[in-house]
């Protein structure tokens, strides 16, 4: 977490001091596409700003209040990052809508867009960063705000052009139609967040996870372990929780069952990209089991293995054994 709250701080700094050089661009320009620009890195500063606080919350050891710890502030954290993405677009909407018939006059274009396609790519290199980190620490936080920073660079270059079209062409009509088209873009990316963020709140399956933990099971499959379902995953945070039904001998006794799901759970957490907290109910085989059971000279089989059936998402997300 030291290493997430230094990366937010930064993000933090730089949102800040482009956000200053944004508005000093808008001064000198009193362009209204430049403005849209500017607004649009207040928020990003407050967005970083409570990026950070989030990350420092989830951070906090369990507690009786918080049993699976505090890593759902992450995603309330991009659900308000997103509301202030799409409360910007809006009000960015409704200025350059009042502009196209109340046009105001601009100033030093040219100086302008140059300071606006520095702040762009700047924001564009920061952005790719937190991303990046985002994986390797599996922190929502950090991806939102990455996103969110990229997004910002994109509407930039978009500016850029627009405004050296204004530049050239001496129409300065186009202003506040850019800002409208870049508002659109910002309300697109805003309800983005949005939703990924009320998935995670409401604890929407990760596929892409689910996948990876099936395809290592796959590989790493033991023959007692007849069969997995009911497979259901929860992000919290930078960890994930999973809770499973798992098959196996009904003739096991109770130290076996305990190493096998044991080595099930070392097996995820070691070759998955993230921790895991697993929750493992287990059933016995039944014998409409036997026709599928992978076991070797099983005292009990009372019909010969007549199939082998490769886990799936699918199946594994089923509740209920895989002869049914």
């Amino acid at each position: 977490m030291k290493e997430q709250k230094r990366i937010i701080l930064l993000a933090l700094f730089v949102s800040i001091l482009l956000m200053l050089v944004k508005f000093v661009a808008f001064f000198i320009t009193s362009s209204n596409a430049i403005l849209t620009d500017a607004a649009e890195s207040i928020v990003n500063v407050l967005a970083s700003a409570f990026a950070f606080y989030s990350i420092y919350l989830s951070a906090q050891p369990r507690d009786l209040n918080h049993p699976y710890g505090h890593g759902k502030v992450e995603f309330f954290s991009m659900f308000v990052e997103g509301i202030l993405i799409l409360i910007a677009g809006i009000l960015i909407i409704f200025k350059s809508a009042y502009n196209l018939f109340y046009p105001a006059p601009v100033d030093d274009l040219f100086d302008g867009t140059l300071i606006i396609a520095a702040t762009g790519i700047i924001n564009f290199g920061l952005g790719y960063y937190l991303i990046d980190q985002s994986k390797r620490l599996n922190s929502v936080t950090l991806f939102a705000d990455g996103k969110h920073l990229q997004t910002d660079a994109y509407s930039s270059a978009g500016l850029v052009a627009g405004l050296l079209i204004i530049y050239f062409t001496n129409n300065y009509y186009l202003d506040s139609i850019l800002s409208v088209v870049m508002g659109i873009y910002i309300i697109y990316n805003g309800y983005k967040l949005v939703r990924r963020s009320v998935g995670g709140l409401m604890d929407e399956s990760d596929l892409e996870k689910v996948k990876e933990i099936v395809a290592i099971l796959n590989e790493n499959r033991r023959p007692s372990w007849i069969d997995i379902h009911n497979l259901r995953t929860q992000s919290y945070g930078h960890e994930l929780h999973i809770d499973c039904h798992v098959t196996l001998p009904y003739y096991f006794e109770l130290n076996k069952v305990h190493d096998e799901i044991s080595e099930l759970d070392t097996l995820i957490n070691q070759k998955g990209a993230v921790r895991t907290e697993f929750f493992i109910h287990t059933d016995p085989c039944l014998p409409q089991c036997c026709h599928y059971c992978r076991m070797p000279k099983c005292p009990v089989r009372n019909e010969v293995q007549l199939k082998d059936i490769t886990w799936t998402v699918e199946n594994v997300t089923r509740n209920h054994k895989h002869y049914q």
